[in-house]
């Protein structure tokens, strides 16, 4: 299956001198983009698997990593009662 259709990450690997920020606006763009149309912590995966190792200082390598690092790690919240004084 290809994770990344219009090529939005594959891209962002080819340009010189970017930024964490701008990665993480494609990384944005991208998520938006996919729609729920696969399992995106499966994407991750794919996608950190065949970057990371041809770009360990990328910063989208980053970017992904993070991604599925806080995919995995969703802390639940407690509901706390609201003190209605």
């Amino acid at each position: 299956m290809d994770y990344d259709p219009k090529k939005l990450i594959s891209e962002s690997f080819k340009i010189n001198d970017i930024t964490d920020v701008e990665c993480r606006s494609i990384f944005f763009g991208w998520v938006l983009d996919s729609n729920s149309c696969f399992d995106m912590n499966e994407a991750l995966k794919i996608l950190y698997q065949k970057y990371s190792l041809s770009h360990p200082k990328h910063p989208m390598t980053k970017v992904l990593l993070e991604g599925l690092t806080k995919k995995n790690n969703k802390r639940k919240r407690k509901r706390t009662p609201r003190n209605n004084n």
